[in-house]
């Protein structure tokens, strides 16, 4: 069983319609989130995942039983320690559990209600390979999810899965899209309200900043209506049928923001065909302009032609009368003819030397300016190699640290990556050097050279080995990543090359490493500051 990581990128969202003079609701921002897609394979049985908590609420955790039966996936999950939302903002009423798929499709399963920080949820889902997250929300029936993730399915050792690397990209709302909205929640919610009708009046105020009540005005205005009938369900006491229908407002209004959202981009595309057909029409005026521009030119062409050809016959009879007399003065011409010939033969000889002399110069002008040219290419070349070799040391640096030597870019894998004494990699050690192949794969000819180095602890054999067979295991994964056989190599120094005291704990920490060293004529020669030879 594999554990892979499936990447989350979020796209550009559409700004919501505000008026000409105001600044518009949303913004397009971008923002990267990842978490782990488990393949439950169909009528497997049950199994078992944890949640964990993000940097946003790292105390809040949970679990949830995961049961494939056919036709359908129930997932029963609890959580706890979760803080309120509105923590986050005002605006944020309630957490909602997503299934994301590797496609990039997230689908709401459900609303998570809190009582003192805990909360349950039983639901279904039609997905076989999904990931699981849990976010803040401003309602019950969003169906985008905000980047407010809080928790996360983490895989147990005990979990039963396929886990599968995925590129998946799925849209994020950015926090606080919803803080220019003018609602009430500007104050603390009164807890005799009941959370219901602050998520209904969020829902009706989003709708309306996405266009809903231009776009979408019959949805929109169903929403008005119950979300007026809640409220008179509760100024009358009536808590109960004030919550029915706030929820059902809360829905109908996520419809009509969706459908808004919809006929906007529906109306881009019918104007961008409407200026498309216009530049068509414009294009095959034009196009007619010339053919006449053409045709008038070729029949101006033709008179020119005519009047030439009169011209060219005038010319004729006075050319025969020129040549009558031109005919009694031959014979006197013959003689200086024959010293003008005498003469241009010599001047075509000098000619014949000069256009000599020209072409060996343009020659050897050609050849200057060829050097030129590959000396230029040269350069070029050797920039090229420059620029990658710091991409790539950027890159690298992202992953693990990574220094410019003489022997190429040294990738340094810490020793906590493996078990203590062990060869075996950790997950995090495989997540990393996973980030490191797909970088190496992107540069074809490069070169993973893995070293091995222990501290002076125990004896020189096992060190040695513990040090080959570390260096071993990189190689192999890297191999399983698919890094060409040719490309790798692996080398173990036991503790005969240490980088820092052996005397202090520290200093051992640092010679138990394991060392990648990136290189290959694709980088070149070496940038920046020299690290040396380790």
């Amino acid at each position: 069983m594999k554990t892979l990581l499936l990447t989350v990128a979020v796209t550009a969202l559409m700004q919501a319609q505000a008026p000409a003079d105001a600044p518009p609701v949303f913004k397009a921002n971008a923002v990267a989130k990842s978490t782990k897609a488990i393949n439950y394979r169909h009528r497997s049985g049950s199994t078992e995942i944890d949640f964990a908590g993000t940097a946003i609420m790292p105390k809040a955790n949970g679990h949830a039983k995961v049961d494939s039966r056919t036709g359908a996936i129930s997932i029963d999950a609890n959580f706890r320690d979760v803080g309120a939302a509105t923590q986050f903002g005002v605006e944020y009423l309630t957490y909602v559990l997503w299934a994301v798929s590797p496609e990039g499709r997230p689908k709401n399963l459900g609303e998570i209600l809190l009582d003192g920080g805990k909360g349950s949820l039983k639901v279904t889902t039609d997905l076989q390979v999904f990931g699981l997250i849990v976010t803040a929300e401003p309602y019950f029936s969003v169906t985008q999810p905000s980047d407010l993730i809080v928790m996360e399915n983490e895989v147990r050792q005990d979990t039963l899965g396929k886990f599968e690397v995925i590129d998946a990209k799925y849209e994020l709302l950015q926090r606080g899209q919803y803080q220019k909205l003018a609602n009430t929640l500007q104050l603390r919610p009164d807890p005799s309200v009941p959370i219901e009708i602050y998520e209904a009046r969020n829902a009706v105020q989003i709708a309306q900043s996405s266009g809903a009540d231009k776009y979408a005005a019959d949805t929109f205005e169903k929403a008005k209506g119950t979300i007026a009938q809640a409220e008179s369900y509760l100024q009358r006491k009536q808590r109960k049928p004030a919550i029915m229908i706030a929820r059902e407002t809360a829905q109908t209004a996520e419809d009509a923001r969706v459908i808004s959202l919809k006929r906007q981009e529906d109306e881009a595309l019918q104007k961008e065909r409407e200026a498309a057909a216009a530049r068509e029409a414009e294009a095959k005026r034009q196009a007619a302009l010339e053919q006449q521009q053409r045709e008038q030119a070729e029949a101006e062409r033709k008179a020119e032609e005519a009047r030439r050809t009169q011209a060219e016959a005038a010319k004729a009879i006075a050319d025969a009368a020129r040549a009558k007399a031109e005919a009694e003065q031959a014979t006197a011409d013959q003689r200086r003819l024959q010293a003008e010939l005498l003469a241009t033969k010599e001047a075509a000889e000098r000619e014949k030397a000069e256009a000599a002399q020209a072409q060996a110069a343009a020659a050897a002008e050609k050849a200057q300016r060829e050097a030129a040219e590959a000396d230029r290419l040269r350069q070029q070349a050797e920039l090229e190699k420059q620029q990658l070799r710091a991409q790539l040391l950027q890159q690298l640096n992202a992953v693990l640290e990574t220094k410019d030597t003489d022997r190429g870019l040294v990738v340094t894998m810490a020793d906590v990556l493996f078990d203590s004494g062990q060869f075996t990699l950790r997950p995090a050690a495989r997540e990393k050097l996973a980030k490191l192949s797909g970088i190496v794969l992107a540069h074809p000819g490069l070169r993973l050279a893995a070293e091995g180095h222990t501290d002076s602890t125990g004896g020189a054999d096992f060190n040695q080995k513990l040090s080959v067979k570390r260096a071993g295991v990189v190689v192999t994964y890297l191999g399983s990543q698919g890094i060409p056989q040719d490309a790798l190599s692996a080398a173990g120094f036991g503790d005969t090359r240490p980088i820092a005291p052996n005397t202090t704990s520290a200093g051992r920490q640092q010679n138990r490493r394991v060392e990648l060293i990136v290189s290959g004529e694709v980088i070149g020669t070496k940038i920046g500051s020299s690290a040396g030879a380790q």
